[in-house]
């Protein structure tokens, strides 16, 4: 546990050195909530709330799972500086550098989610459930931001080089997170998109945050993951590390080996 804090002590230094690598978890949040809210909030109807209200779950679940591209570059980064080789000549516990990447990367989501809560109430989105069930909301944003680290951090594994790791987490995220029910009612779309929308990961956990927060979603769904979110939303996050996981530290394994 010492190895893996002196790590994650490490990459948060380097935020220290290089605060414009907090831009993507302050200043990014913030821009997309006054974005959407200000700018495309009074051309978006939302039946039984108002668009703001509607869109604050979509941004908070949108910039976590952008936030696996955080990860992904760190790491992707250490390993094609060499940086890791000298790390395995010490003697500390080969995963003691991964998991101290994932505290630090941690922290970084876990401010992300506190600047977009702020962003949210400043253009007035409100909790409208109790206060058990709006820590149940934060409770799953944090359980998906745990996917989204590991996630990224397995491209970064993946991946030949840090630019590699953000055209592919691009184009995984921008479609999944547009093609759902983040920033429009998924009844709104065409029929083959509606579909591809409603059995969306994305939008399960959306409507999961939605519901537990008290926000009206749009019209009801008969699709099941929409009727069930708050299951569908954890069955989800457990497919995902269930999958994630082990790939990430059997690539690790292979990565540092040699």
């Amino acid at each position: 546990m010492s190895d893996t804090l002196v790590f994650a002590r490490r990459n948060l230094e380097h935020v220290r050195q290089i605060p414009e690598k907090l831009i993507d978890v302050t200043v990014q949040p913030l821009m997309f909530t006054l974005l959407f809210a200000y700018v495309f909030g009074g051309a978006i109807h939302v039946d039984g709330s108002s668009y703001r209200e509607y869109l604050v779950g979509g941004i908070l679940v949108q910039t976590i799972a952008f936030g696996m591209m955080g990860p992904g570059v760190s790491i992707a980064t250490d390993l094609t500086e060499g940086i890791v080789d000298r790390f395995r000549a010490l003697p500390t516990p080969r995963f003691a550098y991964l998991l101290g990447h994932f505290l630090a990367e941690f922290g970084a989501a876990m401010v992300a989610l506190v600047v977009l809560t702020l962003s949210g109430l400043l253009v007035g989105w409100r909790i409208h459930e109790d206060v058990l069930h709006g820590a149940a909301a934060f409770g799953l944003l944090v359980l998906f931001a745990v996917c989204s680290i590991w996630f990224g951090t397995l491209l970064g594994l993946l991946a030949r080089s840090p630019d590699a790791v953000q055209g592919f987490a691009f184009l995984t995220i921008f479609p999944l997170t547009f093609l759902s029910n983040a920033f429009v009612p998924s009844d709104t779309l065409p029929p083959v998109l509606q579909t591809i929308a409603e059995w969306n990961p994305v939008s399960a956990i959306v409507a999961a945050v939605r519901e537990l927060f008290g926000n009206a979603g749009g019209a009801a769904s008969t699709a099941w993951p929409l009727e069930h979110p708050v299951v569908a939303a954890l069955a989800w996050c457990a497919l995902i590390l269930a999958t994630v996981v082990p790939l990430t530290l059997a690539r690790y394994r292979a990565r540092t080996t040699g």
